[in-house]
Parts: structure tokens; sequence; C-alpha cells
């Protein structure tokens, strides 16, 4: 008997779903930072054993959309509600958000069977852990209940199995060795997004967006050239920095993450270029991989 399904992760950003879709798969695939919105679009994590195949897609954090590129984060959202074999909420210990209400009742509705993970247990005292526990199981009675810490990989082996008992029966949606549907040049551009987070405040990071202008890939070195692309004038100056020092240290601490990701050396170059208010332009967004109806 094979088992094989899509496994969709959603919750309020900064519950840690990206830091458990990595700790699932085993891998980093997915960026990871203390900032509400990291993830922008949905990344599939693939999963294999001889007799299963789990698909899980990492979504973007619930959000009320204040501009178009929001809008169409949010499309990857209510998607993932649509299209999964197993529904993966995620909460945590923490927060006190309600912004989820009407994305738990659509969870409700569904039909889908569903685990509500409770992240950041190492934040929490065992009371408090078993009335969180009731909340959810008043809320969503049919959901599984799994309590995890993703970031100190408790009870992940607990939730995979849980998983993998929902799992239908079906063959495997992609080759055995696959590991994600997303290319070489996404997690590039992704991994140069992540730095950009860390290094800057307020809102430079949620004003860029990464294009990768070449990959070239020889079997010593890969030669990677990105652009990076502010709304306005003013952020790419605040980007650079005083004689290109932040550009350079972006670049730098992006290279080494590369260079980690993809077991071998890498040349990585950068630009800036401002593209006026991309984030509201349906073309642009469309070329940057959103989809805008």
């Amino acid at each position: 008997m094979h088992k094989s399904g899509f496994v969709n992760i959603i919750g309020n950003p900064n519950v840690g779903k990206s830091t458990l879709m990595n700790a699932l798969v085993g891998e980093r695939l997915s960026i990871i930072t203390s900032k509400a919105q990291t993830t922008r679009h949905r990344i599939m994590g693939i999963v294999s054993g001889d007799d299963f195949q789990i698909v899980y897609s990492d979504t973007p954090g619930i959000l009320k959309p204040s501009y178009k590129l929001q809008e169409s984060m949010m499309k990857f959202v209510t998607g993932a509600l649509t299209d999964a074999d197993v529904l993966l909420y995620v909460t945590d210990t923490v927060e006190q958000s309600d912004r989820s209400e009407e994305i738990v009742e659509q969870i409700a509705r569904s039909g889908i069977p569903a685990i509500v993970v409770i992240n950041k247990i190492d934040l929490s005292t065992p009371a408090a852990l078993e009335a969180l526990v009731e909340k959810w199981h008043a809320r969503l009675p049919d959901a599984r209940i799994v309590p995890v810490s993703a970031k100190e990989k408790f009870n992940i082996e607990g939730a995979f199995e849980t998983i993998l008992g929902l799992l239908p029966e079906g063959p495997a949606f992609y080759p055995k060795d696959t590991l994600t549907d997303k290319t070489l040049r996404f997690f590039a551009s992704e991994i140069i997004r992540e730095k950009i987070l860390r290094f800057y405040d307020k809102e430079i990071p949620y004003c860029c967006e990464i294009e990768i202008d070449s990959y070239k890939e020889e079997p010593a070195i890969d030669r990677i050239a990105a652009t990076i692309y502010v709304s306005r004038d003013s952020q790419k100056g605040i980007l650079i920095g005083h004689k290109g020092e932040k550009l350079k240290r972006v670049g730098q601490a992006a290279r080494e993450d590369l260079e980690q990701f993809l077991e071998k050396k890498v040349f990585l170059q950068l630009f800036v270029k401002v593209n006026d208010d991309w984030r509201n332009n349906p073309r642009q967004l469309r070329r940057f991989g959103y989809e805008q109806e």
C-alpha cells in the first residue's frame, strides 16, 4: 500500500510555519526570519519513502491585504484551503490574534482532514498547553491536535506520524528523489531576500523583490547575477548604503548561505534598480511570479 498527498500549511504570520515545514522536510527550503510576511510564495517540500510521498506546501501568513502584492499572497492561502488532502493549521502558545477566524471556519466547513499544530510549546507550561488543547478541540472538534516545538525539533516525529495516518492511498506525484518544485534560481532569490529582511528595518524589506538575471552552473563554481528592485529612489540609497557597504554585506552573507545550500563555490553579483510601485502593478507582479487575475 502506497500513500501520497498534498499537505498544506496555513496560519497567522510568525507562528513558525516555515520552521515547521523545514523540520518536517529536513531541509531549509522556506526562509525564516522574525519579521512577518517572510514567505511570499507557496513553496513545496517533498518527502518520500518506500511506501509514501508527502508534498508539503508552505504558504504566506494570513493578513488583510493593503496592496496588490498582498492580495496575491492571500490567493496562495485560499488556494491551499481547497487543494489539500490534509490541512496543517499552525498556531502557537503565544499568539493572541483572531485574524484567522474566517480561515478556521473555512477549515471546519471544508471536510478536509485537519491537524492543529500548536507550536512553540517550549515557551509554555503544561497547564497553559492543556488549556490550549481544550480550546482547539472545542473550535475544531474533528481535527487532530499535535503540540510541537519546531525550533527545538520536539515531537516532529509525532506530527509526521499523524500526517501519514491521514494520507489517502495513491501513487507518488513526483520522482522519489525530488525535494521541491522550485528551481535553484528561486532559492537563490529567496536567500538574497532573507538577508535583506535580516539587515534592514522598516519598509525596506517589504519594498524589495529579487530577480535572477543569470545563473551559470560550472563544474567548480556557480555564477549568479541578481537585481534587487525597490519601489522608490530613496530606498535604493538606503539599500546600497555609504560607499556600497550595506549591499556588500548582503552579498557576502547571501553568497556564504548559497555556498552552504549548493555545496559549492558561488560568485554573486548584486545590482539595485528602481521599479516604481511594483507591488501595485499587476504586470510587474506577474513578472515576479505572483499571479494576478
